[in-house]
């Protein structure tokens, strides 16, 4: 199952508004069939591996959403295909939330005979379709809010200069993190004062830049390929995306994350210290310090080059 997650992050930000699901098939020790979502949400993950795979009998299929069983016009349910591929066993780590499927997918395959396994790898695929769990859950995109940070909390020195505070392994893998997104925002300060491009200058990724979106509490004067949002909630109603990267500046950050509206911290800390400059984030409305405790929690963490990458989730009940 963590190969099929694994997998499934190939289509993240490419998908939606279908999950980006992925899909292993194995025989006998031997993998036999790989899929993950298409771009656009199409063909699904198993109806890919099925059709590398050929003849499934005997093998298990290990897919990290329980596959559809309602009718598309845009491809067949993988349920059905599954129950005619006859694979041996299907192991799904999580529940489609979508109510056309719900638990006919695994009902399905149950009932032509076939052996289901629920449950396994739930936390690490319900990471990686974060964006479309979000979306069902709280009717909005997945929000990373992506932060370069010096080691005393600063982005920038007391003029505004903030190239570059992190090295170029870190800004590698912050366009990669682009790439994973359907969408991208900035204030309104950061938009005037850098006129950033915020696309993905990677080799091979560049097809992968993000929508570009700017939030402002009056129109500015964009170009017609950006996005003006007025408030933060509006992102609810930016269609295709289901992951969204706030970028800067302090204001956007502190906008967002008063709102509690970011499910995902993502700080690249350099190992440097800038002293009177400028905050990381503005005002974000706290008043109880017990209150800041327990709601956020470090998943991953690691060296780029001489800079640290964080990664914290917001705990929610």
């Amino acid at each position: 199952m963590a190969v099929a997650t694994a997998l499934a992050e190939r289509g993240r930000g490419r998908t939606a508004p279908n999950p980006n699901v992925g899909c292993l098939i194995v025989r006998g020790g031997r993998v036999i069939g790989r899929g993950w979502t298409q771009p656009g949400g199409r063909p699904h993950a198993e109806a890919v591996a099925l059709a590398e795979a050929g003849d499934v009998s005997g093998a298990d299929v290990y897919t990290t959403l329980e596959p559809c069983a309602h009718l598309s016009e845009r491809g067949p349910a993988c349920a059905g295909l599954l129950v005619s591929a006859r694979p041996m066993r299907v192991v799904v780590a999580l529940t489609d939330p979508d109510p056309r499927t719900n638990g006919a997918g695994v009902a399905r395959l149950r009932n032509a005979g076939i052996t289901v396994v629920e449950g396994i790898g739930a936390e690490g695929a319900a990471r990686s379709m974060a964006g479309f769990l979000t979306r069902r859950r709280h009717g909005r995109p997945a929000v990373t809010l992506k932060l370069g940070l010096s080691l005393d909390g600063r982005i920038a020195l007391a003029s505004g200069e903030s190239r570059w505070i992190t090295g170029s392994e870190a800004r590698a893998h912050a366009h990669l993190e682009r790439s994973r997104h359907e969408a991208i925002l900035v204030g309104r300060g950061t938009y005037e004062a850098d006129a950033p491009r915020l696309d993905v200058r990677l080799n091979g990724l560049e097809e992968r830049s993000p929508r570009r979106l700017v939030l402002a509490s009056t129109r500015p004067d964009l170009p017609s390929d950006w996005k003006w949002l007025r408030a933060p909630t509006q992102i609810a109603d930016v269609p295709r995306v289901d992951h969204l990267l706030i970028e800067g500046g302090a204001g956007a950050a502190a906008t967002f994350l008063a709102g509690d509206l970011v499910d995902r911290l993502l700080l690249y800390r350099a190992p440097i210290l800038i002293g009177a400059g400028r905050p990381a984030i503005g005002d974000i409305g706290l008043d109880d310090l017990g209150a800041a405790h327990g709601r956020w929690r470090l998943q991953e963490a690691r060296m780029l080059g001489s800079d640290r990458v964080e990664v914290y989730e917001r705990v929610r009940s």
